[in-house]
């Protein structure tokens, strides 16, 4: 056989190997039902979200401290008397609340390596009562603390910020109490603790937090999610319920939600809200949708466009670990 009978041979039989492919594909989802059809695309959403979030951890583990780090850079020369200068600190939180106030809380969601830590320890705690001590219900705080617990972190900045703007912070900060600095040099893979006790025994107990309360710490104590929480956002980057086309009684998405964030009757104009997309996967009668999902008729491209977006950000303003 010459060259091209051989690659012609090859080509066929690639396309008739992918034709037979579809063909089963679509034999198989027409024998899912339609409950089933909708339970299989929440587990695929699900896996790309935590496909998104373990890129981010391992790619990007510092943007958090690095916002953080602009807001105490900001004020600390504010107290000083000195020009602000437009260091890496202050690119990164500037870089990151654009993208807030664009693309709502997608970071928070999707990206910071705090809050997949926190769903990381949730699992493992679902897992440990249910496998183990054979609860048929995970235990979780009542929801009913949580609008008065998500004051807490607005509390923690408000002190924070004072603390800088009146030029003490580094005079408790010799101490190494923050958790966060912790959690960032474990991520780094630095190890060296010794003089962080109060900061590991601070980590230790949101971490115990963390296994009782999906979000925890994003919810209650992160001061970089106050910040998220109070700047504005475009509301395009908001989703949109259909409230009239609700089943009667259905809380599917109250009771998804990892922030117990209260529905308002056409979507969610919350700042509480970190734009994980829970709700919309649950929904029965997928009423819950944003305009890059009705314009692309996908649920997961948009996902993977801001996702793009964010990395790319990230490499501009130097938050990638390999880059």
């Amino acid at each position: 056989m010459t060259r091209t009978e051989i690659e012609n041979a090859v080509r066929e039989a690639v396309e008739k190997n992918t034709a037979a492919a579809k063909r089963m594909s679509e034999t198989e989802k027409k024998k899912m039902t339609p409950a089933q059809q909708k339970i299989r695309r929440r587990q695929q959403n699900a896996l790309i979200r935590n496909l998104i979030q373990l890129f981010f951890f391992l790619m990007m583990p510092g943007a958090f401290v690095a916002g953080f780090s602009g807001v105490k850079s900001i004020f600390q020369k504010v107290a000083a008397g000195s020009v602000l200068e437009m260091d890496s600190f202050v690119k990164a939180l500037i870089g990151l609340c654009i993208f807030t106030i664009v693309f709502g809380r997608f970071f928070c969601g999707f990206a910071c390596a705090f809050g997949t830590f926190d769903d990381f320890v949730y699992w493992i705690s679902g897992l440990i009562q249910k496998k183990l001590l054979r609860r048929k219900k995970q235990y979780s705080l009542p929801e009913r603390l949580s609008p008065w617990l998500q004051k807490v972190k607005f509390l923690i900045l408000a002190l924070i910020v004072a603390s800088c703007a009146l030029g003490i912070y580094d005079r408790f900060n010799q101490y190494n109490w923050n958790p966060w600095s912790v959690f960032s040099f474990i991520t780094a893979l630095r190890f060296e603790l010794g003089g962080y006790l109060i900061g590991i025994v601070i980590l230790i107990l949101i971490i115990a937090g963390m296994a009782v309360k999906e979000r925890f710490f994003c919810q209650f104590l992160c001061p970089m999610g106050a910040v998220f929480a109070i700047i504005p956002q475009f509301p395009f980057a908001w989703l949109q319920r259909d409230a009239e086309n609700c089943l009667k009684n259905c809380r599917a998405c109250q009771m998804k939600c990892p922030v117990d964030i209260k529905l308002e009757p056409d979507g969610f104009r919350n700042g509480e809200c970190i734009g994980c997309e829970k709700c919309a996967g649950v929904c029965p009668k997928a009423n819950l949708t944003r305009w890059d999902r009705r314009l692309l008729k996908n649920e997961i491209l948009p996902v993977l466009i801001r996702a793009a977006i964010l990395f790319l950000l990230g490499a501009y303003l130097g938050l990638c670990r390999f880059l």
